[in-house]
């Protein structure tokens, strides 16, 4: 992986994570950057997914990927601030 490949993951990933923050209600008490992380992960899981069904390339902006990548990062930031609010 490149040094660009990197540094576009993490935009994407920040992206990816802050929507997906912004689907799940109330105040999630974790960093920026467990929710880049997050982010990461969803948008790779979520590309994966839309791979998996034969949607990963589509004309124009890909929306079913883009759906699954922030229900994804949604669902990895409910599971963060859980877990981490059941330590405190």
């Amino acid at each position: 992986m490149t040094a660009g490949g990197i540094i576009t993951a993490i935009i994407i990933g920040a992206i990816i994570g802050a929507l997906g923050r912004l689907v799940v209600r109330g105040r999630q008490n974790i960093s920026i950057i467990v929710t880049i992380l997050v982010g990461i992960v969803a948008a790779l899981l979520g590309t994966w997914l839309a791979s998996l069904i034969g949607v990963q390339d589509t004309g124009g902006i890909d929306w079913i990927e883009l759906a699954f990548q922030i229900g994804l990062a949604a669902i990895g930031v409910s599971i963060v601030a859980g877990a981490s609010g059941r330590k405190a």
